[in-house]
């Protein structure tokens, strides 16, 4: 039995789950628009980069090359930063986060369900930060959403916490 946050393996629970929460960083541009918009800067940067070489600037057209590789590259690293993830996983017998960061390195902990506590603080810029407490430790989880999000996640957390903790005991599950 965990009695308090612990590091853990990375394998996900596979016991009835009260809650199964995948997080992940919002990125409102998918591959497809991607694709359009890289199409896009292409053709008007060739065409301004014509424009200038017929104008005898050769060289501006070099630098409208470099500017659509940037934005690529920009691009390229932010779709990488986009793979990190969180899952928040709540069992009869243990809470687990599971936080996979952009190059694929897997962290895990572990709490028990009863002494675990949700705490969401609010600061006075609107920003908001969202831990899990146990015998004096914390973890922070969901940085990844913004803060409407992260507070409807600790609501939906205490919920399910609070219906897992309410739920009468199946004897004979032992």
């Amino acid at each position: 039995m965990i009695l308090a946050m612990t590091e853990t393996s990375p394998d996900l629970l596979l016991a009835p789950l009260h809650l199964d929460a995948l997080l992940t960083p919002n990125r409102s541009l998918s591959r497809r628009g991607f694709a359009v918009l890289m199409a896009v800067l292409i053709v008007i940067n060739f065409a301004a980069g014509i424009v200038f070489w017929l104008k005898g600037a050769w060289p501006v057209f070099g630098f409208c090359g470099l500017d659509v590789a940037l934005v690529y590259l920009a691009f390229k690293a932010n779709y990488r930063s986009a793979r990190a993830h969180e899952t928040v996983q709540l069992s009869d017998d243990e809470l687990r986060v599971r936080k996979v960061d952009q190059h694929g390195r897997v962290r895990a902990w572990a709490f028990q369900p009863y002494w675990v506590r949700v705490s969401l603080e609010e600061n006075p810029d609107e920003s908001t930060a969202l831990f899990l407490v146990s015998h004096g430790r914390a973890l922070k989880v969901a940085s990844c959403l913004g803060p409407d999000e992260r507070a409807d996640f600790a609501d939906t957390l205490k919920a399910a916490l609070v219906d897992m903790r309410t739920r009468p005991y199946d004897v004979s599950a032992c």
